[in-house]
């Protein structure tokens, strides 16, 4: 079952840094520096106190980012290009233990997972952003920090109940990501006409 739990704690922190690289980053960081578990492959690099305090003070900034109204949106918009690279090569350095074969399959499917957490985060972000009330991204923000120290726990620890927690957030992913697309293009396309009725109503011109 070892080859089942190095796995998990790949794709499960490839999952997890979709959502929140650096809180990823520092809890397996200390787990394996306090904790006294040895991560797998590469992953025993984050054990250092240079990459801990980096990735600490980084989650320190996102966790005041992250609770602002539109701020929350563009530091998502600035990190597609972060954590999705990010949680490839953190499934990819996960699976050094395993067998040669397994280490781009690993990368690939590493980079979908985190692709696909942190799509799901930025697309209810932005459904949210359009409520009155600011106090919702708080409570997102503090949910969704608790799902990464647990499930990044729970991949080191409980392998089994990690792999659970994946699937089912896959299965809530293939549900909502489809109802998400289209929300999001409708909010795009809305802004779209309004911006042209007021830029042709501006020139004294109808829009086509």
């Amino acid at each position: 079952m070892e080859w089942f739990a190095t796995l998990t704690l790949a794709l499960g922190s490839a999952w997890t840094s979709g959502i929140n690289l650096y809180a990823t980053v520092s809890t397996l960081g200390l787990i394996q520096r306090v904790g006294g578990v040895k991560l797998p492959g590469g992953l025993d690099v984050l054990d250092n106190w240079w990459v801990i305090g980096f990735a600490v003070g980084l989650y320190v900034i996102e966790f005041f980012a992250d609770k602002i109204p539109y701020l929350d949106s563009l530091w998502d918009v600035v990190h597609t290009f972060i954590r999705v690279p990010a949680g490839a090569v953190v499934a990819y350095a996960a699976a050094f233990d395993l067998p040669p074969s397994i280490y781009i399959p690993a990368f690939l499917v590493g980079g979908g997972l985190a692709f696909s957490s942190h799509g799901t985060k930025a697309a209810i972000r932005m459904a949210v952003n359009l409520s009155p009330e600011p106090f919702s991204n708080w409570i997102l923000s503090v949910i969704e920090d608790a799902v990464v120290f647990i499930t990044a726990f729970l991949a080191v620890f409980a392998p089994i109940a990690a792999a659970l927690l994946l699937l089912i957030f896959l299965g809530f992913f293939v549900w909502f990501f489809p109802k998400a697309f289209r929300a999001i293009r409708k909010i795009f396309t809305t802004a779209f006409d309004f911006v042209r009725g007021k830029f042709f109503a501006g020139a004294g011109r109808k829009p086509g």
